[in-house]
């Protein structure tokens, strides 16, 4: 049965006032936009969490390290390196980043070649890079840390270095963590995430690394290629 002119204008009043729908029709506009902003949100956050968690690991690290007394072992750097395996655990630290540990003292040298050395350094995690300072015996005969240290490099001038105390020496944390994206890469991509925390010794009489217990080269800490591993 066809429906006459004055039914059907009724009809279409009635729909034109019906609202029972709205909210659900509204809802489903303003879903995306909501899913995004906490999306967003959520990768915000999480980014500032592990950031503040990888400084915190550089300052673990690095006070560790500097509290070991009378003298320094690979078995001491070992157990540092563990506390940092686990400490990292539930970023996945071991597979995902790494942690350099450096001595710093004064090179012993005169002249245009006094400054700083790098007297041991040992690494802990599968993320292939190193020290933004140098390896092991960097400055040893040269100036090439004649200034000492800032957290991005070398210092170029003597006011801007971090220095140890005369006599003593510093302990350098550098760690670097590749971060994953907690939701997607929609938000952002891998980044590289840095700390860096310096602590200087303390009670220590030598800086030389000692290898008491006849450790092993393959089991050591060291900082080459050879040595990247997430345990």
């Amino acid at each position: 049965m066809l429906m006459t002119a004055p039914r059907a204008l009724t009809r279409l009043r009635h729909l034109a006032r019906d609202r029972s729908g709205l909210a659900l029709i509204e809802f489903a506009y303003g879903l995306p936009l909501l899913l995004t902003v906490g999306l967003a949100g959520a990768e915000t956050a999480n980014l500032a969490i592990v950031t503040l968690r990888i400084n915190q690991m550089a300052m673990l690290a690095a006070d560790n390290a500097a509290r070991v007394r009378i003298s320094m072992d690979e078995t001491d750097i070992n157990e540092v390196m563990v506390g940092m395996r686990f400490s990292g655990t539930g970023i996945k630290f071991g597979e995902l980043g790494r942690v350099i540990i450096s001595d710093i003292e004064a090179n012993g040298q005169s002249g245009s070649n006094a400054g700083y050395k790098i007297t041991w350094q040992r690494c802990f995690g599968a993320k292939n890079v190193t020290s933004i300072y140098g390896g092991e015996d960097t400055g040893k005969t040269g100036p090439a840390l004649k200034f000492g240290i800032t957290t991005s490099g070398p210092a170029a001038t003597a006011p801007a270095g971090t220095i140890p105390v005369t006599g003593g020496a510093l302990i350098v944390a550098e760690v670097r963590y590749t971060y994953t994206p907690l939701v997607a890469a929609l938000f952002m991509g891998n980044r590289e995430l840095r700390a860096v925390q310096t602590f200087p010794v303390r009670d220590r009489a030598t800086q030389t690394l000692l290898n008491s217990t006849n450790m092993s080269t393959a089991s050591q800490r060291k900082c080459d290629a050879a040595h990247l591993s997430a345990t």
